[in-house]
């Protein structure tokens, strides 16, 4: 199998950022070699950040905040540049989303006491959303 029939076989099945491609092509060929081929497929339009990072927003979008989709942008080698425009939706959609993420799992029940406070705050944080909106969900802030 070449290294361009097993590229277009990982891009076939899903999105790939630029990075995560020559990482997975690596043990099949030579650096330059794949850095060429990676150039000639985005010129064609088969690999493209901006669209591995859109769809990676839109399959997150309902479960997570924009720091975690800035984490995992920035792990996948996407480009600071990409990930500004994918980022500014995300965050606009932050309180919305924290508040049916919250909602779904603590059944919009706030908090009776400090620790279940706490509780609901850490949930919301690790699901990648910001203090200021974790606060806002928490706090029962519900007429924005």
């Amino acid at each position: 199998m070449t290294l361009r029939e097993r590229a277009l076989n990982l891009l076939a099945r899903r999105e790939h950022s630029r990075a995560e491609l020559a990482r997975k092509l690596a043990p099949h060929g030579e650096a330059d070699e794949i850095a060429e081929l990676l150039d000639v497929l985005e010129r064609e339009g088969l690999l493209s950040n901006e669209r591995y990072a859109d769809a990676l927003a839109t399959a997150r979008a309902s479960r997570h905040g924009s720091l975690r989709l800035k984490a995992d942008l920035r792990d996948k080698g996407v480009p600071e540049s990409v990930m500004a425009d994918v980022l500014r939706g995300a965050r606009d959609n932050d309180l919305e989303t924290a508040r049916a993420v919250w909602a779904k799992k603590f059944a919009g029940q706030l908090p009776a006491n400090a620790a279940e406070r706490a509780k609901q705050m850490r949930f919301l944080a690790g699901r990648g959303f910001p203090l200021d909106v974790v606060r806002r969900v928490v706090g029962g802030d519900l007429d924005d």
